[in-house]
């Protein structure tokens, strides 16, 4: 890394832990990925035992997301907590048009809210960064109506700098690729149920247990659409993997089975999203 550059990571991560320490107490949510497990990281370095990282549990998130999060937080010996969401409960949320994301942010801030309360926690905090400000991210509307903080951002981070500090910080999932929850999977005006939900869960196991590193299960309906990462699509191109795709989707009840050519790409479904 270039000195230049180097000088500018090191003042942004300093202005980081100069805003935190600031806090007099803070709830970090966290889901497991790099973004999340750096601003608990940094939290619990600025505050001790003042925060308190705290991961929602709900049908769309994954039982491997969970398995790494715990890790996560063991490495890190960080204070910790679990709690559950129920999204699903809403209507609005379930008919997953193009702001259900705004919905499952809602109901996650209104519980930390709750927590910080019931806890003497003075505010809450969560991991978008400067690279999420160029996507249609609904969710942002919901942090800025609880007043949830972005310590990551305020300090200008990128998502590649967040990962260049995480491994320097020693932190296991640095170079975790990105883990939206299984609900963006499904193609809008595709209701999200726990049926749905599961069969993308399974079919993504599936894909990890063929040594994939980086890819989607896009649901849509009766079809389903693989996004694979450009430089892993070369394996997944071959008649014998087209054959064990085939397999396993049609045994999860789709119908037709594809894979796109253009490869994985974080916000493909926003490709499909209409104005409101």
């Amino acid at each position: 890394m270039a000195a230049g550059t180097l000088e500018t990571l090191e003042a942004k991560a300093q202005h980081l832990s100069t805003a935190l320490r600031g806090l007099p107490s803070l709830l970090v949510a966290y889901s497991g990925g790099v973004d999340s497990a750096y601003l608990a990281y940094a939290a619990h370095r600025a505050l001790g035992e003042r925060m308190l990282a705290v991961t929602a549990l709900s049908p769309s998130y994954s039982a491997r997301d969970r398995q790494q999060a715990e890790a996560c937080v063991r490495q890190l010996g960080l204070p910790h907590e679990f709690i559950e969401t129920r999204e699903l409960d809403n209507p609005a949320y379930r008919a997953n048009r193009p702001d259900r994301c705004y919905f499952c942010k809602d109901e996650l801030f209104d519980q930390l809210d709750r927590l910080a309360a019931s806890r003497g926690f003075a505010a809450v905090a969560y991991g978008v960064n400067l690279d999420d400000q160029g996507d249609w991210r609904p969710g942002q509307r919901a942090a800025r109506e609880h007043r949830v903080l972005t310590p990551l951002l305020d300090a200008g981070l990128t998502k590649a700098e967040i990962r260049e500090l995480a491994r320097r910080a020693g932190i296991a999932v640095w170079d975790r690729p990105a883990s939206a929850c299984l609900a963006s999977r499904i193609a809008y005006g595709i209701e999200v149920t726990p049926e749905r939900l599961r069969v993308i869960e399974k079919g993504e196991e599936a894909l990890r247990a063929f040594g994939f590193r980086q890819f989607r299960v896009r649901h849509h309906g009766m079809l389903v659409r693989l996004e694979i990462a450009p430089d892993e699509l070369p394996r997944a191109l071959s008649p014998e993997m087209a054959q064990r795709f085939v397999a396993i989707f049609k045994s999860l009840g789709f119908h037709f089975v594809t894979l796109d050519l253009e490869g994985y790409r974080q916000g493909a479904l926003n490709t499909f999203r209409t104005a409101e």
